[in-house]
Parts: C-alpha cells; sequence; structure tokens
C-alpha cells in the first residue's frame, strides 16, 4: 500500500510542478527533455549493483525500454498538440481514461477476477476520471478533424501502462528496475535532444535556465511515479487491474482537490461529483475479493 501511495502522491508532484511551469512561463519541451535527463540520473543513482553501461543492451528488456523511451515523448507531444486544439481538459479524459488499456490487459491475460465490487468499482472510477476532469459547464467539444489526437493519446497512454505491467511480470528482475526506468527515460531524453536541435536550426530555439530548473523538479517525481508504480504491482495489496484504477483515480481526485487549494480553481458541480464517485470507486475495488 505504501508503493501505490507513493506513485500517486509523486504522479500528483508532477501535476503541480505542470501547473508552475504554466505561472513561470517554462518552456515545456525543454523541461520535459531535461526531466528525462533527471530521471535517467535518478535510475542510475539508485541501481544498487552498480552499472555497466556496455551491459545493458544485453538485457532482455533493452528493446522494450527503447521502444518505451520513443512513446513517452511521442506521446507528451501529441498532449501538446491535442492540448493545442481540444485543450487540457481533452487531453485530461484521454490520458486517465486509457486505464481501461491496463484493466483489460490484466483482466485477459492474466486472467484476473472480476467481481461485483470490482465491475462496480472499475465504472465508478471511469465516471469519476471524466466527470472530475471537465473543467467547462458544456463539456467536452472536439472537432471532427482534431479527433484523432485524444484517440491517439488514450492508446499510447494505454500502451505505456500495460508495457510496464507485462515487462514487471515477464522480463524485469527485482533489482534492474531503477536502471530499467533509467534506459527509458534515456532514450526520451536522446530523442528530445534531436527535436531541440532542430528548432535550433530552425532559429526557433531559446534557451533559459529556468527550463533547467524547471527539468530537474520534474523528472525526480517522474522517475519515482514509475519506480513506485512498478514496486506497487508487484505488491499483494491488489492485481494489476485494481492498482491501474485506484492510482489513476487517486492522482484525478487529489490534483483536483490540490488544484483548489494551490491554484484557487473554481470547480463545478459535477467536478465535486467526480470526487466522490472516486472515493466509492476506490473503496469498492478495494473491497473486492
Amino acid at each position: 500500500m505504501i508503493a501505490l501511495a507513493l506513485s500517486i502522491l509523486s504522479s500528483t508532484m508532477i501535476f503541480v510542478v505542470f501547473k508552475l511551469f504554466s505561472r513561470l512561463n517554462i518552456n515545456t519541451l525543454q523541461a520535459i527533455v531535461f526531466n528525462y535527463v533527471t530521471a535517467c540520473f535518478c535510475g542510475i543513482i539508485l541501481q544498487e549493483n552498480g552499472v555497466n553501461i556496455t551491459e545493458i543492451p544485453h538485457y532482455s528488456w533493452f528493446p522494450f525500454a527503447l521502444g518505451l523511451g520513443a512513446l513517452f515523448i511521442t506521446v507528451f507531444n501529441l498532449m501538446a498538440l491535442t492540448t493545442q486544439r481540444g485543450g487540457l481538459s481533452v487531453v485530461s479524459v484521454a490520458t486517465k481514461m486509457s486505464v481501461v488499456i491496463p484493466i483489460l490487459f490484466g483482466l485477459l491475460y492474466y486472467k484476473e477476477s472480476l467481481g461485483v465490487f470490482k465491475i462496480l468499482g472499475i465504472i465508478l472510477a471511469l465516471a469519476a476520471v471524466y466527470l472530475a476532469s471537465i473543467k467547462k459547464q458544456d463539456g467536452l467539444k472536439i472537432k471532427p478533424a482534431n479527433f484523432i489526437f485524444p484517440v491517439l493519446v488514450f492508446l499510447g497512454s494505454g500502451i505505456i501502462d500495460t508495457t510496464i505491467k507485462y515487462l514487471e511480470g515477464e522480463y524485469i528482475a527485482k533489482n534492474d528496475v531503477p536502471i530499467f526506468s533509467a534506459t527509458i527515460y534515456a532514450m526520451a531524453a536522446l530523442i528530445g535532444f534531436f527535436i531541440l536541435i532542430f528548432q535550433a536550426s530552425k532559429g526557433n530555439f531559446k534557451f533559459q535556465l529556468k527550463n533547467i530548473i524547471g527539468g530537474i523538479a520534474l523528472g525526480i517525481p517522474n522517475y519515482f511515479s514509475v519506480y513506485f508504480l512498478v514496486q506497487a504491482l508487484r505488491s499483494d495489496i491488489l492485481e494489476s487491474s485494481g492498482v491501474f484504477t485506484v492510482n489513476n483515480v487517486a492522482i484525478v481526485m487529489i490534483s483536483t482537490l490540490l488544484g483548489i487549494l494551490l491554484f484557487k480553481e473554481k470547480l463545478l458541480p459535477k467536478n465535486w461529483i467526480g470526487i466522490g464517485l472516486a472515493v466509492l470507486g476506490i473503496l469498492l475495488i478495494a473491497l473486492s475479493p
């Protein structure tokens, strides 16, 4: 339970840092790249048995880690594009509703249990994510031409969580979680630097120290959100379908409440209903046999 709570806390801190980016006019792409560098160093530092760079390509999970790294930064850019085309609420819903994919994977591939409590809990959790994420009175409005972007965010986010679950169970040794995570972030950082170099060649690059500081502030909780999620998946508190549901819904719930406390956000009645459903959904999943 501690690992799951720390994963939720780390992911919620990511929300807070992203909010501060907009307040401090930090370049999000630059900060994201340095966030991946920071997260990579966290993994290297926390690897208990040391790191031999030449041995990393020989790990069975290495090709998957490279693919995940590429997917991490691809999904980020898709999220940025979706925000421009549809708004933050669309991105939030697409990202958090993607929990459906790892839930279905756990139920189908690992034959996890599906009692009445869990079914009701998952349904309420999904409703909670939607209601808590919509910050506009008239709900989501997406132009048909832009519909593909939230769909890709939904699929990409779901594939990332599902792949992490699969690799955690099939390929990653207990002591290799830090170096596995570091490899993912190193690949994402490498691609990010190529994007920054391309921007610089076009004359669209303006370096500022605060972007690096923002990246460091983001990279530490970003690393631990994945690290503790893997630890939670390896614990016996809940099956993976329950872990992913509770993790995502709790992040939405706590982030929404922090938005009120720290950033004076105004919530609509449906947002409060979403928070209530989140609590009920989590309780039902936790109580499911």
